[in-house]
């Protein structure tokens, strides 16, 4: 090879270091001219739009997927977050920001990847949140109601549950025995349907404690362990390094009284299962702190505690908007305080978040309410970011089913998403920008006399619930009535950042979930499953390249000029 070519290699390499940009894998990165709205362009300027989409696009073609294990996995899980209730809770966030909030972003819009997921149970079209529980953290799917087992066992099949062939384990039990740290946080009852999915197997999600197995007038005589014990007397519940949510009176006994006043335990049994997870731990060696406020939390010595169990409440948490601050933790508290506790395992963690009042605020038909929770829920999202790396860190958001609230009318550009201002061209009434398919929102048709004097029915005018519209418990309109309003049957997103998170991309079934983590972190079923390449990997490497392409040189160099 002659000087002129290994000097137009050169030239090459330079030029293309010249074109070159840099970042980590799955980072944004942009070029040497950042593409974004110039400042004097308004929203009536078309190249204000172009040069947004330009920069977005930009923005993609400098992200590359991390091909990385993830040391660490996070999930969230918006209980009932549909598709319309995160663009909702998008402009209640940025309307409560003081903007118009439609072009706002939730913690999660910001990441990298989006998917779907369909929702359905082996038995049911529309699902609960404890088949798809089962479904997002097991990789199975299963019948309405039942938790941790598979389809073999219907709903009560008490002695079908104890199988152990039907049943499943989840990605938590496969993070504790590759040796990694567990966590599960919630701000509904621990034992509820979607953080049971991480630790118990059970046919009823309702047997939350042997009161609720007694009350249970379907079934008599059964002999399973209710939810609570599994989770402080069984594998894997009683190995989860953080447990957080409401739910006290499922562990204390009917003679006990709850720490904050709100009554007696449930338990029949006469087990104080707060005190024998403490004994359990203590007994094992470790450092437990049981903590039931607020101020115990903040107060947390990190360092001096290997096990956290925190139950705030008798029953679920309080919705945001009516928790009392001083007492009670917000997701994103709870979140922190997990995180900085899990971060001590030299072999990484896995965490399970749930912000489960959006969806009892959507059964209740309290728009604002969830659209709240939703908003809370992304501040625990950033607040596990900032806590984190992306490279080796994989964050799931998602839901586990969508309920039948929808955003419909043509209101203006930034008009309140809580208000009611277009009016129907039939009846010439207001009618709200969200609304239910079904609940307590319903309103009875009103009894009139029409232009003959004859009696007849009209809808009901929303002009009359103007002075409670903005209360935290009002009830949005819906098309008829239910005691509790139903789920929907809708694909859910799925977003996610960190390794291997591209992998969800797309329309997939919602026990891919799990098994996609489960491969970004090497762990459960997927264990065996080598990761792409490392030359793939490598493709990406800019040091690498350069490296490469100087030994390349060298080469060329040495047998140009070889040494005598």
């Amino acid at each position: 090879m002659g000087s002129e070519a290994t000097l137009l290699l050169c030239l090459f390499l330079v030029a293309d270091l010249d074109t070159a940009t840099y970042a980590q894998p799955g980072n944004s990165r942009v070029g040497k001219v950042p593409l974004k709205p110039s400042h004097y362009l308004t929203e009536n300027d078309n190249q204000y739009w172009l040069d947004s989409a330009l920069a977005a696009m930009q923005q993609k073609l400098d992200t590359d997927p991390i091909r990385g294990t993830a040391k660490n996995v996070i999930m969230f899980l918006g209980d009932g977050m549909s598709v319309p209730t995160v663009t909702a809770a998008r402009i209640y966030a940025g309307q409560l920001a003081k903007k118009k909030g439609e072009s706002s972003s939730l913690a999660w819009e910001r990441f990298p990847y989006l998917g779907l997921a369909k929702t359905y149970c082996v038995d049911k079209q529309v699902a609960d949140s404890a088949c798809t529980a089962t479904a997002y953290l097991n990789g199975v799917k299963n019948n309405y109601a039942t938790i941790g087992v598979n389809a073999k066992v219907k709903r009560k099949d008490c002695a079908g549950s104890k199988d152990a062939a039907n049943r499943t384990a989840s990605i938590l039990k496969w993070a504790q025995d590759a040796g990694k740290a567990t966590g599960v946080i919630t701000t509904t009852r621990v034992t509820h349907a979607s953080p049971a999915g991480t630790y118990a197997h059970t046919s009823e999600r309702d047997w939350e404690s042997d009161f609720d197995i007694a009350n249970d007038t379907e079934v008599k005589g059964v002999d399973c362990h209710d939810i609570a014990k599994q989770l402080i007397l069984d594998d894997p519940g009683r190995n989860i390094k953080v447990i957080m949510g409401g739910g006290r009176r499922k562990f204390l006994p009917n003679t006990v009284r709850d720490p904050e006043g709100q009554g007696l335990g449930q338990r029949l049994d006469n087990q104080n299962l707060i005190r024998r997870w403490e004994q359990d731990k203590s007994e094992r060696g470790s450092k437990p702190q049981f903590v039931f406020n607020r101020q115990q939390l903040l107060d947390l010595n990190i360092l001096e505690t290997d096990y956290l169990l925190g139950l705030f409440e008798a029953s679920h948490m309080r919705y945001h908007l009516e928790a009392d601050p001083t007492t009670e933790p917000t997701l994103a508290e709870m979140t922190e305080a997990a995180v900085k506790l899990l971060k001590k395992e030299k072999n990484g963690f896995f965490l399970f978040v749930e912000g489960g009042l959006i969806d009892k605020a959507h059964h209740e038909n309290w728009a604002q309410m969830a659209l709240d929770e939703a908003h809370e829920m992304s501040k625990a999202v950033e607040t596990a970011v900032r806590l984190t790396q992306e490279s080796d860190t994989l964050i799931v958001v998602t839901a586990d089913h969508a309920h039948t609230m929808s955003m419909s009318g043509y209101p203006a550009r930034g008009n309140d998403i809580l208000a009611a201002t277009e009016k129907s061209d039939v009846d010439n009434k207001l009618y709200a920008t969200l609304s239910y398919a079904n609940g307590m929102g319903y309103r009875e048709a009103v009894l009139v006399k029409d232009a003959d004097g004859k009696d007849a029915c009209t809808r009901f005018d929303l002009a009359n619930d103007l002075p409670d519209r903005k209360k935290p418990r009002y009830r949005f309109p819906s098309m008829f009535p239910n005691i509790d309003e139903t789920h929907g049957g809708d694909d859910v997103a799925v977003y996610a950042r960190g390794p291997w998170a591209h992998l969800l991309t797309g329309s997939h079934e919602q026990h891919l979930i799990p098994v996609v983590m489960a491969y970004s972190a090497g762990i459960g079923p997927a264990a065996s499953m080598p990761h792409a390449s490392a030359a793939a990997h490598l493709r990406t490497s800019p040091a690498v390249v350069w490296g490469l392409s100087l030994s390349l040189v060298l080469i060329l160099y040495s047998r140009e000029f070889p040494l005598s």
